[in-house]
């Protein structure tokens, strides 16, 4: 499901998998650099979430740390099964109430602590279905039940979407490829990252050093609700010493792909063909019209878009759309 390679050592495996991108930060509070993870959960989490986390008891939150602990290829196994921070939200977050604000990196212990409990021990944001009663059994079990759970979630139809609740309908893995002619923003050149917002998510490329035509080839993972609008990229300078410069943006229409992987279903189903087409149009950013495929049973859309606002950029990307109940 992850789609993460499995390296042969258990500390490689780790690593390989906290290096998604969507791991580099925590998934309750979104702090950068977490180095500690609930085991049993699967989620990469930050200091301050961590010490949340081990209030609740290993019966609900089995907390390591990546670089301190010794881990077992089971616990490691579980991780790389869930699939990371993104797709544990997905589950975990499916229901969380219209206009509730997650907590931020500079939060309280107060506000952090009652979203947790919230997410994990109340599961007041899980979708009724796949709530866990978890006692005071071994920790296996409690991981065993929620990976089933979580793996199962991925094939069950989105019920009725419950009056000012969020229900997410699918995954975005948003390839960023690269960047071409970015504007310069420091003496002879700039050092960029790419952002991505939908929604309340925001997630966002490694910054490359020194490059106006940097190629990133980096998977970002967001959660597309019921009700989505278009994702917003922007690409941003990153300066050490004062607030990072902005280097253009672009809205991104994901409406003709969702639709069209819906028309069509299961993807497996048929050989790789068209099936949509966003156009390029005066309203857009699109450089040409984007062509939507299936492609040996995923279906994937090729973007090329002008940034906006800007002097001069051009970003690429793929994308591929994931149904929850496929």
């Amino acid at each position: 499901m992850s789609g993460v390679k499995r390296p042969t050592s258990a500390n490689a495996r780790l690593k390989s998998l906290l290096n998604q991108s969507d791991n580099r930060i925590c998934a309750d509070c979104g702090a950068p650099d977490p180095k500690w993870a609930s085991a049993n959960i699967g989620v990469f989490i930050c200091l301050k979430c961590c010490g949340v986390h081990r209030s609740l008891g290993t019966h609900i939150s089995k907390v390591l740390s990546v670089a301190l602990d010794e881990w077992s290829d089971g616990e490691i196994d579980a991780m790389i099964e869930v699939g990371g921070n993104s797709a544990a939200n997905a589950i975990y977050e499916a229901y969380i109430p219209e206009g509730y604000s997650k907590p931020g990196p500079d939060a309280s212990h107060n506000d952090r602590r009652r979203f947790i409990r919230s997410k994990y021990e109340l599961q007041e944001f899980l979708k009724p279905s796949l709530r866990i009663t978890s006692g005071k059994s071994s920790t296996d079990s409690i991981r065993s039940s929620f990976s089933s759970k979580i793996l199962d979630s991925f094939r069950l139809k989105p019920s009725e979407e419950s009056e000012g609740m969020v229900e997410f309908i699918g995954l975005l893995k948003v390839k960023v490829v690269k960047g071409t002619n970015l504007a310069i923003r420091d003496m002879m050149t700039s050092d960029p990252y790419v952002v991505l917002t939908l929604g309340q998510q925001t997630v966002q490329t490694t910054v490359i050093k020194s490059n106006l035509n940097p190629v990133w080839n980096e998977e970002l993972m967001l959660s597309v609700p019921n009700n989505f609008g278009p994702v917003k990229l922007q690409v941003y300078d990153h300066d050490t010493f004062s607030a990072d410069d902005i280097m253009g943006e672009a809205e991104i229409d994901i409406q003709p792909l969702i639709t069209s992987a819906m028309a069509y279903g299961d993807p497996e189903m048929f050989g790789n063909m068209q099936i949509g087409k966003w156009l390029k149009s005066d309203d857009n950013a699109l450089i040409e019209d984007s062509i939507i495929n299936i492609i040996d049973g995923k279906v994937k859309q090729d973007v090329a878009l002008k940034l906006q606002n800007v002097e001069s950029g051009e970003i690429y990307i793929e994308i591929e759309w994931l149904a929850l109940d496929q």
